[in-house]
């Protein structure tokens, strides 16, 4: 039994597209457990770019098993335009396998989802996510089983919900609501084309398992995009972070044997909120330009920043990693002088833990270390002794700061461009 969980170990955006996808090679069977279309995964092999939402990295291996969990909420329209598109450059997508019990993103949550953001100021990706979730938790949501057994209790509870959502619309917004049996007819459509593949992936993950076969789950965003852990209100409304595998795939925890934690060499973030080693400068634009920070559903421009250790002690803490992936290492060979945040200092003190309240956050003036940098390309290397001495202390010095070794290190978007100095699977 080997099963893997990928998380990201910073504010999302780390590369884990990348790492999945490599993995993958080997994985029997691959897991989405939380998070929509609002995530986006780049995967690049050889000439071609891949760019992914809802399906799995793995999806470009034929043999592997690509599973969308339940802690997923699926937008029909955007998952059968991925599939089209994959399709279209001849990827096979017969073994992706949807949850019965995934819920479903509806058009008016998209719609609210807009309205709403207009006045919260937290800068959503307006892809009705938050709704969407939202509306799981007060149990008045959909499911892809709701659709397909389309039973009379389904379609008067849905008919139900497109009235009162069309008086918020409408009442509150003073726009124009949604044609119940028109969406009901879209979405019926949908689920119709979807069919082949939905599946108890909950038993199917279960019994991959079981058998002995290596199963790799996949996050989207990070741990401090996480509802209850993150940087809130500024986070996503899923848990991105390793306890989301097992509510968002159906596992329990005893499954569940090692947690590789993947963070980028140096640190981004999308949206708003506090960003203590953020660079406001001609530093940060290098990182952005040399690192390609711009989100892969969105198009906005990350904020980038100097590596922050405390945040990767929260992460190592908060999900109970074993390892460390490392990514996007090769862009730092763009600087003469490295810095790592090893701590914060607020009124005075230092402070070594990531702090609560994000008004202590806002004001935390990071503490730095300086290293030296390398200069040099090492996007073709594979083998950690073959880095520059300078490269290989600055990976040393992070696994210090964390009680981690960096398991995993990309040099560059491609699947060769990666050093691994351990087995992931060999647990």
């Amino acid at each position: 039994m080997s099963a893997v969980v990928l998380v990201g170990a910073q504010w999302g955006d780390e590369g884990k597209g990348k790492i999945t996808d490599f993995l993958a090679e080997k994985a029997d069977c691959v897991v989405r457990y939380q998070g929509g279309s609002n995530a986006g995964h780049t995967v690049e092999v050889e000439e071609e770019k891949f760019m992914l939402h809802l399906i799995p990295s793995g999806i470009l291996y034929p043999d592997t098993v690509c599973v969308i969990g339940n802690g997923v909420v699926v937008d029909m329209e955007k998952l059968l335009t991925e599939i089209e598109g994959l399709e279209e450059r001849g990827i096979d997508t017969s073994n992706l396998r949807i949850s019965y019990r995934a819920p479903l993103v509806m058009p008016y949550h998209k719609k609210l989802d807009e309205l709403e953001d207009r006045y919260s100021g937290i800068g959503t990706t307006r892809r009705g996510i938050g709704p969407a979730y939202g509306d799981k938790i007060k149990r008045v949501g959909f499911r892809l089983v709701d659709v397909l057994e389309d039973s009379s209790f389904f379609r008067e509870r849905f008919k139900a919900q497109v009235d009162y959502n069309n008086r918020i619309i409408e009442e509150v917004y003073g726009e124009k609501g949604f044609d119940a049996e028109a969406i009901l007819a879209e979405i019926k459509e949908q689920a119709a084309r979807l069919k082949r593949y939905a599946a108890d992936t909950s038993l199917l993950v279960y019994q991959a398992i079981k058998e002995g076969k290596k199963v790799l789950f996949e996050g989207a965003q990070g741990t401090l995009l996480d509802i209850d852990h993150g940087t809130y209100p500024y986070v996503t409304s899923s848990n991105p972070t390793a306890g989301g595998a097992c509510t968002g795939a159906g596992i329990g925890p005893t499954f569940i044997n090692r947690v590789i934690g993947i963070a980028k060499a140096y640190t981004t973030r999308v949206g708003e909120g506090p960003f203590p080693t953020e660079l406001k400068d001609e530093l940060g634009d290098l990182l952005r330009e040399k690192g390609y920070e711009f989100g892969t559903t969105t198009g906005r421009p990350r904020r980038c920043g100097w590596l922050d250790a405390v945040i990767l002690r929260y992460a190592v803490r908060i999900n109970g990693l074993t390892d460390l992936a490392i990514t996007k290492l090769d862009v730092m060979s763009e600087f003469d002088v490295l810095k790592i945040c090893t701590g914060y200092k607020y009124k005075g003190q230092v402070r070594e833990e990531f702090p609560e309240s994000l008004e202590v956050l806002k004001n935390c003036e990071p503490l730095y270390i300086e290293l030296p940098g390398w200069k040099k390309d090492i996007s073709g290397i594979t083998r950690f002794e073959d880095l520059p001495e300078e490269a290989c202390t600055y990976i040393e010095k992070i696994e210090e700061l964390t009680g981690l070794k960096a398991s995993i290190i990309a040099v560059g978007p491609k699947r060769h461009q990666t050093i691994v100095r351990e087995d992931v699977f060999s647990r």
